[in-house]
């Protein structure tokens, strides 16, 4: 899969340089995400070239993302084309992803899941 990588201070922006994204590319989908995760652990994936998207790939968008949610880390999707959000959305994976309309926004996301883990780690430390 051809891909652009570019790093930030606090993610990594994933852009697939492919219009289609299909099953057989769903490995590589997870492999990718997790190395970039390993230098800075949240990561933006923006869909922007991606014009076509099969059910099997959604799905392990869907499935990448609540790993890295159950590690304390951000998987955010931005900038669907129309037709990947209908797939999505046939599949009811919008409701548990988080996904943008733009790149500043999958940001924002970020940076809002972070001080929330902050608050709640502090919040459990105060039970203690």
């Amino acid at each position: 899969m051809k891909l652009k990588i570019d790093t930030k201070e606090k993610f990594t922006v994933l852009t697939p340089e492919e219009a289609v994204i299909t099953a057989n590319m769903t490995e590589d989908i997870e492999n990718i995400c997790v190395f970039a995760s390993s230098k800075i652990p949240h990561i933006v994936v923006n869909m922007k070239m991606v014009h076509e998207i099969n059910q099997a790939a959604a799905e392990k968008f869907s499935s990448v993302q609540q790993r890295f949610y159950e590690q304390n880390t951000s998987l955010v999707i931005c900038e669907m084309h129309q037709d990947v959000a209908a797939v999505f959305e046939q599949l009811d994976l919008t409701d548990l992803m988080n996904i943008t309309p733009t790149e500043s926004e999958a940001w924002d996301i970020v940076q809002m899941e972070e001080i929330e883990r902050e608050l709640l780690s502090d919040f459990d430390e105060e039970e203690k």
